[in-house]
């Protein structure tokens, strides 16, 4: 997953902000992104009628982590037709096919059921699937092919902008040195990686906000307690699962439950600031 990838982005209709379809050439996997509104456009091409493994994406204003629903077809665009006369949240769709029409359904539910469970395993997104499907019945050398497979839809899901199955943990820390940011009575753990900062679980955060805090981040705390991402214990607030914020900023201020300077608040052990480590 690491090593270095070569993958090809096409637009169909020249738009970088329509279709696109990715591939990486020398594996059989390609990714198929519409946003809703381009259904009519790739209902004209022949990508989507084909059997195949689809995420749908999306956000809610009441959720504090995007959407997601997933799921399988014999015919994809039938059935993100039905998605879109059935489904409010979702503003793109990326469909996954054999580029040799080599996916059988029994392909297809297994890839299914593989990529719901990693999905909610890695808890990056609010899951709309309400049960992990059943895994359908492979041979052995089927299995390790389809696990390949699903090692192309990883990168190509994240490469168009959904790191669905993207780890975030301690462990996964690139300096391999966490941050620390102490506040009054709080404590909290974070790092800064690709898609923002990264808050780890069991941080704390205060218990309540002061009276100059920022609406937005008042209302991020609230859906962050709605979500049980935020859970009160006694006096102060702990995080129960991994949260990704859009800058070390926000997180600090949800955190001390106040405007800060993330980039001077979050500190290594040896008391270098994240400005320091980071923009120095």
């Amino acid at each position: 997953m690491t090593r270095p990838q070569t993958i090809q982005i096409f637009l169909p209709d020249g738009s970088p902000r329509s279709v696109k379809i990715a591939e990486i050439t020398n594996r059989v996997v390609k990714a198929v992104l519409i946003p809703r509104n381009k259904l009519e456009y790739i209902a004209t091409r022949d990508e989507l009628r084909n059997v195949g493994v689809y995420f749908l994406f999306g956000e809610e204003a009441d959720k504090a982590k995007p959407m997601i629903y997933i799921g399988e077809a014999e015919d994809c665009l039938d059935r993100i037709k039905q998605h879109n006369r059935s489904k409010d949240f979702w503003n793109y769709a990326v469909v996954m096919v054999s580029k040799i029409n080599a996916f059988t359904k029994s392909h297809a539910k297994y890839l299914e059921h593989i990529a719901v469970e990693k999905a909610k395993e890695t808890n990056r997104f609010e899951l709309e699937n309400s049960t992990i499907p059943t895994k359908s019945f492979v041979t052995e050398s089927m299995e390790a092919d389809l696990l390949d497979s699903f090692e192309t839809i990883t990168i190509l899901l994240a490469t168009l902008g959904f790191p669905v199955f993207e780890k975030i943990g301690k462990e996964q820390t690139e300096s391999k040195e966490l941050l620390v940011l102490n506040g009054r009575g709080v404590c909290a753990e974070g790092d800064l990686i690709d898609d923002g900062f990264v808050v780890f679980k069991g941080s704390q955060a205060k218990l309540y906000t002061v009276p100059s805090c920022h609406e937005y981040m008042i209302t991020l705390r609230k859906k962050l307690i709605a979500d049980e991402i935020l859970i009160a214990r006694g006096s102060y607030l702990e995080f129960m699962d991994n949260y990704i914020f859009n800058s070390p900023s926000t997180a600090g201020g949800v955190i001390l439950g106040r405007s800060t300077n993330g980039w001077k608040k979050w500190k290594d052990k040896n008391g270098k600031t994240l400005d320091e480590l980071k923009r120095q």
